[in-house]
């Protein structure tokens, strides 16, 4: 059985990942423990098993995204299916001066996940509770964590994006994934960019973790 690391020892390897983190981000980060832990008592966020790894497991794992990408300051990234905001707020605290849409169709979700980032004072996110068919915004990047099928998620955003170019990859879907996704790729191959989050993020929990890349159009 895995051994679970203290939220102490997870806090720390996230500031050893991410050695560029502010007094202030680091800050953020150190209080997401109490307010993921209060708000999953009351709506199921996180597997309430999971809930001492949060930041092995979810925050960590939610910053995978870099492995593809650092985003340029003004970039807006949309978050499809953030739950209780994962990948959405992890990022934001990452990148505060890149924008950030998190959605989700789940009503009390997106109300949790909104507390969670007013509480620690986050300023470059917007929460839209609403299916992603029905929304009408744009953005460069859309991001998501196991949400659903690429192909699904592509079907739904591909509306979504700006022309507008301001990264070093075009604009596109950044997904974090798990497992075996030869299938889920096929229609891919030649386009999508996959890239293994082990062992640069070295815990075995990400083993199979992956960050996959397509781009729009």
């Amino acid at each position: 059985m895995e051994e679970v690391l203290s939220t102490t020892a997870q806090l720390t390897l996230l500031y050893e990942l991410f050695p560029q983190l502010t007094s202030t981000q680091k800050e953020k980060f150190a209080q997401l423990n109490s307010l993921y832990t209060e708000w999953n008592s009351k709506i199921n966020l996180i597997s309430r098993k999971d809930i001492d790894c949060l930041y092995l497991h979810h925050i960590i794992h939610s910053l995978g995204i870099t492995e593809m990408l650092h985003f340029t300051p003004g970039t807006i990234v949309l978050d499809a299916g953030t739950g209780g905001g994962l990948p959405g707020i992890p990022l934001a605290i990452l990148f505060p001066e890149v924008q950030f849409i998190l959605v989700d169709s789940t009503q009390k979700k997106i109300k949790a996940a909104k507390a969670i980032a007013e509480a620690i004072g986050l300023e470059n996110v917007t929460f839209i509770a609403d299916r992603l068919e029905s929304i009408n915004v744009k953005c460069h990047f859309v991001v998501s964590r196991a949400a659903m099928q690429l192909s699904s998620l592509e079907a739904v955003t591909r509306r979504l994006f700006l022309k507008e170019q301001r990264n070093a990859l075009p604009n596109g879907i950044i997904a974090l994934k798990g497992g075996n996704l030869t299938a889920e790729l096929a229609a891919y191959r030649k386009k999508a960019i996959v890239t293994p989050l082990y062992p640069v993020f070295r815990d075995e929990f990400f083993l199979e973790k992956q960050v996959v890349y397509i781009p729009f159009g």
